[in-house]
């Protein structure tokens, strides 16, 4: 994935096509969320089939690419980012931003950076809490499970 983030034609998205890039930012996103409810309710109702340890890492992963490559994108357009000129510091801001470290080397200054760390920090709030919420749920009834069943008596 880490890779792929590194290879991907970003360079085609950004100031120069508006339209493709908020409605593929806003498309993905969508999708990775609805994914990751989906993993959710997998361990709320717990579906011996799932495998959300699995899923829900890679999909949290995802969602920190997505916003990497988004902000990447944002930083094309003059005023945006001060500090954010390559793809590591879009990956670099992403990660100190869902920490909520905010180290100030890297700030959104225009409208457009601002809107899209402010949906950054809901949707780890929502989102990527609900899913490790659940997955530290699934891991815990794992354990006891064993526990119990290598019980002696």
């Amino acid at each position: 994935m880490v890779v792929a983030y590194f290879l991907l034609p970003l360079d085609h998205l950004g100031p120069q096509r508006p339209v493709v890039s908020w409605t593929l930012f806003a498309l993905v996103l969508t999708v990775v969320a609805l994914l990751l409810l989906r993993q959710v309710r997998h361990v709320l109702i717990d579906r011996p089939d799932s495998r959300p340890g699995m899923v829900i890492s890679l999909l949290i992963l995802l969602s920190v690419h997505i916003f990497s490559a988004t902000y990447y994108a944002l930083a094309k357009q003059p005023g945006e980012f001060t500090g954010l000129h390559t793809r590591v510091d879009a990956l670099y801001f992403t990660v100190v931003t869902l920490a909520t470290v905010g180290y100030g080397d890297i700030t959104p200054q225009g409208q457009s950076a601002r809107i899209v760390t402010v949906l950054q920090i809901a949707y780890s709030f929502v989102f990527l809490t609900a899913a490790a919420t659940a997955l530290t749920q699934r891991i815990r009834d794992t354990v006891v499970r064993r526990t119990e069943r290598d019980r002696p008596g």
